[in-house]
């Protein structure tokens, strides 16, 4: 057989599980495009040889890729945080990276990546590799930032929903000294004295953020949005009362209402939450349509193969049924949501279009 032709066969070979991807793709890519051209131009005879081999080939590869992601993981996982430490996002990575960690036999490592809104450290994961070690997790401000910003990626196609943690809404919270105890007073306050109150956000163009845009564009208020890199900064100057209130997210605010540190006047979703049942809805305090629903979940780039993504699915929907994390997520007022991430991804896509809408009628513009 010609040299050449045993060059490509041994490309193709020496593709094994331990290889770069960057190699990988290289001597897939060069080798069979070489024997693609061989079963066209060779003798009827060579061309049945090579068909026979490229199968026998290609069966070969699948198994090995197929055993490499059996052993997945082995080393350590990063679970990338958007936001600074503190925050409602950051809370429940680190709840479930403990149990995530428990169940791959690695560590799962929480890394907080701030900046953007969340878009910095979208970006890095969606430039990461697609091998399941660069993986995380997004509250529903990933939409928000994909309705205000002109991203470097594609919010919905460049991203690979692995599963959903659960949901829960906002708190519209306040410091104790400021004089208003229910959402027709913070109203009736907020049209009175137009820009009066400032109230702070995980970022310009994040969930929170936009809550309180919907809140001025369909209550008729005009209030003064504060950004900060991550809801624990904006949390500690709530409570220096350099700001007046907050629409703040569950785990982080629920604990400081309950130690009276903040006043809680509702919450954000259509019923109200039961770690705060008598705190009524912001619909019921008189803003009729108004709703917005925090997600939070696991996403990796895209790219990943199925059986990778599939077990973060698993481990996910398992984690969340532990009875010790499942507990503390309730009490801190999430519904528990093991939807597979094809929901998931249907989520994605019907926030993005929803917060486009929000941007372009109360007309905020990016910093």
């Amino acid at each position: 057989m010609p040299k050449f032709i045993l060059k490509a066969l041994k490309n193709v070979l020496s593709v094994r599980p331990g290889v770069s991807k960057g190699e990988r793709h290289i001597a897939n890519k060069s080798s069979f495009m070489l024997l693609f051209m061989l079963l066209y131009i060779g003798t009827n005879a060579v061309r049945r040889a090579l068909r026979m081999m490229a199968m026998t080939l290609l069966a070969s590869l699948a198994c090995a890729n197929a055993l490499a992601q059996q052993g997945y993981p082995t080393k350590p996982v990063r679970l990338i945080v958007p936001f600074a430490p503190g925050g409602g996002t950051d809370i429940v990575a680190r709840l479930l990276a403990q149990k995530l960690s428990e169940a791959f036999g690695q560590n799962v490592i929480v890394d907080n990546r701030a900046g953007g809104g969340g878009t910095m450290g979208v970006e890095t994961t969606v430039r990461a590799t697609p091998d399941g070690y660069t993986t995380i997790i997004m509250s529903g401000s990933y939409a928000t930032n994909a309705a205000m910003y002109k991203l470097p990626y594609d919010p919905v196609s460049d991203i690979v929903p692995m599963g959903m943690v659960g949901d829960t809404g906002f708190f519209v919270a306040l410091h104790p000294s400021v004089p208003i105890k229910s959402v027709p007073e913070l109203i009736a306050y907020a049209k009175a004295k137009p820009g009066a109150l400032n109230y702070g956000s995980s970022g310009n163009g994040g969930i929170a953020h936009l809550s309180g845009e919907l809140f001025d564009l369909l209550a008729g208020t005009r209030m003064t949005h504060i950004a900060y890199k991550g809801t624990g900064p904006a949390l500690n100057d709530l409570l220096g009362g350099q700001i007046q209130l907050i629409f703040g997210s569950a785990p982080a605010t629920i604990p400081l209402v309950r130690a009276n540190r903040l006043r809680a006047l509702a919450v954000t979703t259509t019923k109200r939450s039961p770690a705060l049942p008598d705190l009524p809805t912001v619909a019921e305090g008189g803003v009729p349509g108004y709703e917005v629903v925090l997600w939070y979940g696991v996403l990796g780039p895209k790219g990943l193969p199925k059986t990778i993504v599939d077990r973060w699915n698993t481990e996910i929907r398992k984690a969340t049924k532990i009875p010790d994390l499942k507990e503390r997520l309730i009490s801190e007022g999430f519904d528990i949501d093991d939807s597979p991430p094809s929901v998931f991804q249907a989520t994605l896509k019907r926030d993005v279009e929803k917060w486009q809408r929000v941007v372009k009628e109360a007309k905020v513009k990016p910093q």
